[in-house]
């Protein structure tokens, strides 16, 4: 992907990625593991894995980790990608809103506006776009 996250996430932050998320329910969208330093990120209906994202510590912002590299399904029919633009946020909400539990509301309204540019309307609710998208998160 050309486009990555510019987010440094914290030590602590990272120690929870690590234990990644597993949807409970079909309201969930996302199960999220990693292995090393390498996050999966795996649509919970079908298993199909959407992003592989590499990690590595960010000495520059006095610690914690940053996204090094990612790499997003490319075979249409297996997920259906709407650009490094997108990509890039949903990379960081899934992260943020599902794994880490954060409200994430900047990212969840830049969802919103992604999706409606793309689709050339400005009438979709954000709560149908964003139940799509990144559905929900059980409490735990």
């Amino acid at each position: 992907m050309s486009q990555l996250p510019d987010r440094v996430w914290t030590d602590a932050d990272w120690d929870r990625i690590q234990r990644g998320y597993r949807a409970r329910d079909m309201d969930e969208k996302w199960n999220v593991f990693v292995e090393g330093d390498v996050l999966f990120m795996h649509r919970s209906w079908t298993g199909r894995g959407v992003y592989e994202v590499s990690f590595a510590p960010a000495p520059e912002a006095g610690g914690g980790r940053r996204i090094a590299s990612a790499v997003v399904e490319a075979d249409g029919k297996r997920s259906r990608s709407r650009g490094d633009e997108f990509d890039c946020l949903m990379m960081e909400l899934v992260i943020s809103a599902i794994v880490l539990g954060e409200p994430a509301a900047e990212l969840r309204t830049r969802l919103a506006e992604l999706t409606a540019q793309a689709a050339g309307r400005s009438d979709f609710p954000s709560g149908v776009v964003e139940h799509s998208a990144l559905g929900l998160r059980s409490e735990s």
